[in-house]
């Protein structure tokens, strides 16, 4: 763990900050069912979607992809906001790095639409000022670049080893090491498994808590 507080922090938003994965997961089946493909598993859906859906869904869907989109979004619509819930310790860590001054902001691959209604319901706009980026906010997506300067536009930070990338999948420490961020992997997955091998993370925490841990202490330490 680095010595010092970071200048800035981004977020990634699903499995990171929320627990949307029975909402993610729902919203998949019930496109898969339109299309009359077979179902898959919370297990499938959490490990086949990472990507931004303008990205996934033509692989998944071929030629039928924008059916699926709207599939897809009309389902998501229908239950997030009543259904979206924050991981525990997010409030505590979000109110930490926000009152040491360190820059926050959220780089997902979620409709930034969706992104920034969740956030309003949560009550989170608070911690980032409008800088939530998601999905075609920029022209390219995670594991893309582009997200990440969007996130600092405007606040005169470069992305370096003092801006902290905080993520749950491969796509985010990608998105982070390309851009010289200081990667963190948040959650339970072990980052010796083979979807970090070619993007591994600086470190990793297997929650929040442990995570808000060890930041306390380094701001205790200063």
């Amino acid at each position: 763990m680095p010595d010092r507080m970071p200048i800035a922090v981004l977020f990634d938003w699903d499995g990171t900050l929320v627990n949307s994965w029975p909402i993610i997961h729902e919203s998949m089946n019930r496109t898969l069912e339109g299309l009359d493909e077979p179902l898959w598993t919370l297990e499938e859906t959490m490990t086949r979607v990472r990507k931004s859906l303008r990205e996934a869904f033509p692989e998944l869907f071929g030629d039928r992809w924008e059916d699926a989109r709207e599939i897809f979004y009309g389902a998501y619509r229908e239950i997030h906001l009543e259904r979206i819930e924050k991981i525990d310790g997010a409030d505590e860590i979000l109110e930490l790095l926000r009152d040491h001054g360190s820059h926050l902001g959220v780089v997902s691959n979620k409709s930034g639409g969706h992104l920034r209604a969740e956030s309003t319901k949560l009550g989170w706009d608070k911690f980032f000022s409008g800088y939530l980026v998601g999905a075609t906010d920029t022209a390219r997506d995670k594991p893309a670049t582009d997200p990440i300067y969007m996130a600092l536009n405007g606040t005169g930070i470069v992305p370096s080893p003092d801006v902290w990338f905080v993520g749950d999948t491969w796509v985010d420490i990608a998105c982070g090491r390309a851009a010289n961020c200081h990667t963190i992997l948040l959650g339970a997955k072990n980052p010796e498994s083979r979807e970090f091998r070619d993007h591994p993370p600086n470190e990793n925490y297997f929650s929040c808590r442990d995570f808000l841990k060890v930041v306390r202490r380094i701001e205790s330490s200063i």
